[in-house]
């Protein structure tokens, strides 16, 4: 068997291979900014502290972080049904509008534990809906579903457009956005949560659909490796013939998947809108279903490494911002070049360093 094929133990799979293609990563990242006459070694303690050195800015990475774990863990539900749903962006964008329509209709007078319950089954419906149709031409008529779901994003973008400015947009007002929500239509933030632990996130909008985000984790791992549904789902990723061959359904486990897929992309639509803004606006997504890619990559498809993974990226978005303000000569475009780096690494040349490590791996056992 070849070095590639080798079955590697979970710990080099799930921790050594993602840690060396992220610090290869930093390295080229670091070259970047010597070419620049900055010190490489000076820009990672800033972003380090920018991100985990002080209250306000882990409020803001766990806030980035739970975005990322909600698309990533979208993400990995469609790779174990040998899915690839790149279509994130337009589910969460059009399950912000079924957040919003439940925000602008119960914000007063309800309490917001019931409004967030509504918009959370909203959102899964909405952002479920949205992958369907994708998920259909591809169950139905062989239609490729990286096509489709990419495609749906532009139109899930104008058709939010359209309706922030000519439906939703209060009368009088140009901006391209819902009115305000109410008390009841928005979620608290986790400013007294964090500060048992000491914590003091400042103006951070960490909110309670850090929360959400973590429970879906827990029920992502029940459904795929605990269930009869998530055996079928993995079978099908694994070998669709043999699949068939055993009973199950291609069609229905592939509408199934995206489905379950979009709902979780959806969630993420709570985070910026209930939980940030308390509006639904133009740009809301921000760009957080293609970086889901990547953090399901990272994390292996894994709740518990997307998490790692989601917190990574959530520290590149805070620590790089706050690099950006102390060094002026590191603009804010360099910041995207280096959390692209990561992403190229991590993701697109996940197996850059698979073969060399595991040859070492099996020579290092043979003896």
């Amino acid at each position: 068997m070849s070095a590639p094929q080798t079955a590697l133990p979970g710990w080099i799979d799930y921790g050594l291979i993602p840690l060396t293609n992220l610090l290869l990563a930093l390295l080229v990242a670091g070259s970047l900014v010597l070419l620049i006459g900055e010190s490489p070694w000076e820009a990672v303690q800033l972003m380090l502290e920018g991100s985990l050195g002080f209250g306000e800015g882990i409020g803001f990475t766990l806030f980035y972080a739970t975005s990322f774990i909600l698309t990533g863990l979208a993400v990995a539900v469609a790779f174990h049904g040998g899915l690839f749903n790149i279509g994130g962006e337009g589910q969460a964008y059009f399950a912000g509008l079924g957040v919003a329509l439940v925000a602008l209709s119960f914000d007063t007078g309800w309490h917001w534990s019931l409004v967030m319950l509504m918009a959370t089954v909203a959102a899964a419906v909405f952002g479920g809906a949205w992958a369907l149709i994708p998920a259909w031409l591809q169950a139905k008529r062989g239609s490729h579903i990286v096509i489709t779901t990419i495609m749906f994003n532009f139109i899930a973008s104008s058709l939010m457009v359209y309706l922030l400015v000519n439906v939703l947009s209060p009368k009088g007002s140009m901006a391209p956005e819902t009115r305000t929500f109410e008390v009841g239509g928005r979620l608290p933030k986790l400013d007294g949560f964090m500060q048992y632990f000491g914590v003091d996130i400042g103006s951070a909008p960490l909110n309670v659909s850090f929360f959400i985000a973590l429970i879906a984790c827990v029920l992502v791992y029940l459904l795929i490796w605990k269930s009869r549904l998530g055996y079928e789902i993995r079978t099908f990723g694994a070998s669709p013939s043999a699949a068939s061959y055993a009973g199950i359904n291609p069609v229905r486990i592939t509408l199934i998947t995206m489905m379950i897929s979009g709902a979780l992309a959806g969630l993420m639509a709570l985070n910026p809108v209930m939980g940030d803004q308390a509006r639904l606006n133009v740009g809301f997504v921000g760009g957080f279903g293609f970086v889901g890619i990547a953090v399901a990559l990272m994390g292996r498809a894994h709740p518990v490494g997307i998490v790692l993974a989601s917190v990574l990226f959530g520290m590149l978005y805070q620590g790089g911002a706050e690099l950006a303000f102390e060094k002026p000569t590191i603009t804010r475009d360099l910041i995207i070049a280096i959390q692209g780096l990561v992403i190229l690494f991590v993701g697109a040349l996940e197996h850059l360093t698979r073969p060399f490590i595991a040859r070492t791996y099996m020579q290092l056992r043979g003896a």
